[in-house]
């Protein structure tokens, strides 16, 4: 079930950013609804990952698959329309790639990028990474970013000045969400040295 939930907030995602390119105020309203649900759903996947004991690597896999297609189809969406500058898709694709591909490795050795067998060592790795404290704050920096952008540019209301003002925000709290997802993967590159040692030894 929680493997199903991850999935299918992709989807939902996917339909919140298809509402984007549609030019009318329904749609606007839609796609912001849909992003709600769908990062509320980010939640809801590990709660009931941990209530019915459904905890597993390939769960930890899916999850951060999940986080990055639906992170990454919105920075990317944003920036064809316009709405951000190129540098934010980016960094945050940049970022991914990685980390991710650090990750792969530690994977194959038996370390997942959450949970008991973390590939973090450090505590202060840990908090970054993996604590509840980071990771609930890093998803809050980045619904109110794309939830602000999208109802920036809401058409039809684009000229209002709370428009130009939500923008202004939006532009914040993305830049906010952008430094949370170069913060939270410098631990990952950090610690990554240890994984190399153990295969070259």
């Amino acid at each position: 079930m929680a493997n199903f939930i991850s999935l299918l907030r992709i989807f939902i995602a996917f339909f919140a950013i298809l509402f984007l390119f549609i030019p009318t105020p329904w749609a606007g309203v839609s796609a912001i609804i849909l992003t709600i649900i769908a990062f509320a759903m980010d939640g809801l996947d590990g709660y009931i990952a941990r209530k019915f004991n459904e905890t597993s690597d390939l769960g930890s896999v899916i999850d951060i698959m999940g986080d990055r297609i639906v992170e990454m189809s919105y920075w990317i969406a944003f920036s064809t329309l316009g709405w951000i500058w190129i540098i934010f898709p980016l960094v945050a694709v940049t970022r991914a790639f990685v980390t991710d591909s650090l990750r792969s490795v530690a994977l194959a050795q038996g370390y997942t990028a959450f949970g008991e067998k973390s590939m973090q060592s450090s505590k202060i790795g840990n908090f970054i990474c993996a604590s509840k404290f980071m990771r609930i704050s890093y998803a809050v920096a980045k619904v109110l970013a794309f939830i602000t952008i999208i109802a920036a540019h809401i058409p039809g209301y684009e000229m209002y000045p709370i428009s130009f003002t939500l923008e202004k925000i939006g532009l914040w709290l993305a830049t906010i969400a952008i430094i949370f997802c170069v913060v939270r993967g410098l631990p990952v590159v950090v610690e990554s040295k240890k994984l190399f040692e153990k295969t070259n030894g």
